[in-house]
């Protein structure tokens, strides 16, 4: 099927194709794992290594809570898969140069940037917007300046944030049911041509921090054995 695809982008850990007869759009899911010398860590913006069949792995899970965010009423560019393939047809949507987070715990880079205890639990969770480009190592970046950079328009900002909130409302119910605690993660959003919003991109150990019950961190790839031993095949 990837040979009658053209590849229109490369990510990190994702490409995009597209179906040059129908249009249809796709993304495809790699074996690389973000990190830095090894070591894997969802925190990273680089690549830290491959390892073999993660792409398949990372689509069954996107698919699985792509399909829990439908009915949980939250929008996706999800249309299907295909695993086999490490293939997700998805919609075709704007995507801004934006990564929404959210934080409910401190952890990773909030220790470094603000030298705050690991663990201390922000009440209300505690949210940032960075503009998604490598070389300025992904900056922070405000309404203000979304806007004046044509990445949203008024009003769209807020409306982000509460998408983001409710996605994160239910990654916490779903990963609480197999004892992981969610400490931050981060979305990409996508906008159609009326401008709704869908949740895009991957929704996987890769785009999350959590802990499990015994207080440990797991990485991204410790993180998908769990969950693929509790959700169905696909």
């Amino acid at each position: 099927m990837t040979s009658e695809l053209t590849k229109i982008y490369s990510g990190k850990t994702k490409d995009v194709l597209t179906d040059p007869s129908t249009g249809d759009t796709y993304l495809l899911c790699k074996d690389s794992a973000t990190g830095e010398n090894g070591v894997f860590d969802p925190g990273f913006n680089t690549v830290g290594g491959s390892v073999e069949g993660k792409g398949k792995q990372g689509l069954r899970i996107s698919a699985y809570f792509f399909e829990l965010m439908e009915k949980a009423g939250i929008s996706t560019h999800y249309l299907g898969s295909d695993v086999d393939a490490s293939l997700m047809k998805v919609r075709k949507v704007e995507v801004p140069p934006l990564e929404f987070i959210i934080r409910y715990q401190v952890a990773g880079s909030m220790i470094r940037r603000f030298d705050l205890p690991a663990g201390m639990v922000f009440d209300p969770p505690y949210t940032e917007v960075t503009l998604k480009n490598d070389e300025q190592g992904d900056p922070l970046i405000s309404e203000r300046l979304c806007i004046l950079k044509g990445f949203l328009k008024e009003g769209e900002f807020d409306q982000c944030m509460d998408v983001l909130a409710r996605t994160g409302a239910v990654l916490q119910r779903e990963l609480a049911a197999i004892d992981l605690t969610l400490l931050d993660f981060k979305v990409e959003l996508g906008f159609d041509e009326d401008r709704k919003i869908y949740v895009v991109d991957e929704i996987t150990p890769d785009i999350w921090r959590v802990q499990d019950s015994n207080g440990n961190i797991p990485d991204q790839i410790a993180c998908a054995t769990l969950i693929l031993e509790r959700i169905p095949e696909i």
